[in-house]
């Protein structure tokens, strides 16, 4: 079923590969949040809190970074592979907007 409505939405394989970039991106802004209130914090037990809070955030960041690596979809040490795969996203999103 699942393949069906991927390809009723013009994505074809794109889904995991977008889902994950979402959410490498949203576990980038959660590390960045998290340092920037962890700066601003001023009692021990709210930095504490948070130093917790950053850790599971870079613990995600670098599982979902693994597992975009494994997949291919994510290729940080290699410009042109992840040059590549960032322009056939880019056409897939143009070719879901109609453009």
């Amino acid at each position: 079923m699942t393949n069906m409505l991927q390809k009723i939405a013009g994505m074809g394989g794109m889904t995991d590969q977008v889902i994950a970039t979402d959410f490498l991106i949203s576990a980038k802004s959660a590390v960045r949040n998290y340092t920037f209130a962890l700066t601003e914090s001023v009692t021990p037990d709210v930095r504490d809190v948070l130093r917790r809070q950053l850790a599971v955030a870079i613990e995600t960041h670098e599982k979902i970074s693994q597992y975009m690596m494994e997949k291919g979809y994510y290729n940080p040490s290699d410009f042109d592979k992840q040059l590549e795969v960032d322009l056939q996203a880019s056409k897939a999103a143009l070719k879901l907007a109609g453009k």
